[in-house]
């Protein structure tokens, strides 16, 4: 087979719409993908104006392109396509992406046409988008049916007295609430971080900021939800003396970098999470999951209350008496007049405005200290930020 039998045969078996064109825009050839792709026969098209395979508007645009490049010899349209309008013979319309070229055949000029139909992309990508919407929609529900129970549960609390008969009666109702919050809303909320990673997964071939936009909305409302349930959770572990101490002997240095490396991808775009160990030993004896805990609400809330563009300090250090941990950043700090009241079960200051959280996290963090027979302090203010530092006891 010659190559001219060649490249005829590649053209009348391609699954694209190849068009011909001479420089007034008529139309010299089309293959039979093209014929399918417009419900012409090629008789029909051939000889005629390019004109009538586009609606008015895109016609003129496609004009304008051919001619300035004609003039220019830029190719603004060659090999990267555009996205057009197409018209079928019945009035039809459908988005098509169109890429031309500049062929010479027989001493002549013509243009080469190769269009791909849209039509099943788009419509994938309408599917995707309203997908989105209704996930989004649904995490919206949920919150707000959690928020409803949790307004519910503290205007409760208040109502309450405090004689004896009626603290059993509000533990009763908070421990049937967190009951049926673990199982009523850990399922659903499973399920919807889930979907919005599959949404993730197959919508990267269209490259939409939109989705992208929805599923970020979508996983980050998630995961404030999940935290949220997991303060509560703690909180009754720790009041009906469920939370047992587990000490064991771990490498500081390598726990504090994994756990660096962990909260680095939930820091904001531009902020830098940086570690560094002091001291030559790395072993300790300590609860590594509940030192863990610890350190994530620490890191956590320094992200939360930080800028978008910042250094955010954990430093570890061992020496002969004492374990010191401490993280150190650059944000909106904690109000003189209120520090006392930090480490309260549901106390926020009154500066962190609509940032989110339960006021449960540096409650945790001080209890949990205390089993492992540590101390919890702060330093804060406005200009320098805040600096939280735990330390432990070596026996």
């Amino acid at each position: 087979m010659n190559n001219a039998a060649l490249l005829y045969a590649l053209v009348q078996n391609a699954l694209d719409g190849i068009i011909t064109i001479d420089e007034k825009g008529i139309i010299e050839s089309i293959n039979p993908a093209g014929c399918i792709l417009f419900d012409y026969l090629e008789e029909e098209v051939i000889g005629q104006n390019i004109s009538m395979l586009m609606p008015s508007d895109d016609r003129r645009r496609h004009d304008n392109y051919l001619e300035m490049y004609k003039n220019t010899k830029k190719p603004s349209i060659i090999g990267t396509g555009r996205e057009l309008i197409g018209l079928r013979k019945g009035g039809q319309r459908f988005p098509m992406k169109l890429g031309v070229s500049e062929v010479q055949f027989s001493g002549k000029t013509m243009y080469a046409g190769f269009i791909h139909d849209l039509s099943k992309q788009k419509m994938d990508e309408e599917r995707f988008k309203n997908y989105a919407t209704e996930l989004e929609e649904l995490v919206e529900v949920r919150t707000k049916s959690l928020n409803d129970t949790i307004d519910a549960l503290e205007k409760a609390k208040e109502k309450v007295s405090i004689s004896l008969v009626k603290e059993k009666e509000l533990s009763r109702l908070k421990n049937r609430f967190l009951s049926m919050a673990s199982h009523e809303f850990r399922t659903p909320l499973s399920t919807v971080q889930l979907s919005a990673s599959l949404i993730e997964k197959y919508a990267e071939s269209f490259q939409s900021e939109p989705i992208n936009k929805h599923v970020n909305k979508i996983k980050n409302s998630v995961m404030n939800l999940t935290a949220i349930l997991n303060d509560f959770l703690y909180v009754e572990k720790l009041e009906v003396g469920k939370m047992m101490v587990s000490f064991s002997s771990f490498d500081l240095m390598k726990f504090s970098k994994e756990l660096t490396e962990e909260m680095q991808l939930l820091a904001k775009a531009s902020q830098n999470i940086n570690y560094k160990h002091i001291g030559d030993q790395t072993m300790v004896s300590l609860d590594a999951n509940l030192l863990k805990n610890c350190a994530i609400n620490l890191i956590t809330n320094a992200i939360k209350y930080s800028g978008d563009i910042c250094s955010i300090d954990f430093t570890t250090e061992i020496n002969n008496s004492e374990c010191i941990l401490s993280v150190h950043d650059n944000g909106i700090g904690i109000p003189l007049e209120e520090q006392k009241y930090l480490f309260q079960a549901f106390f926020r200051a009154h500066n962190t405005g609509s940032i989110p959280g339960t006021g449960l996290g540096l409650n945790i963090v001080s209890r949990y200290v205390s089993l492992m027979k540590g101390t919890a302090k702060f330093t804060s203010n406005a200009q320098d930020g805040t600096t939280f530092i735990l330390k432990f006891p070596i026996s």
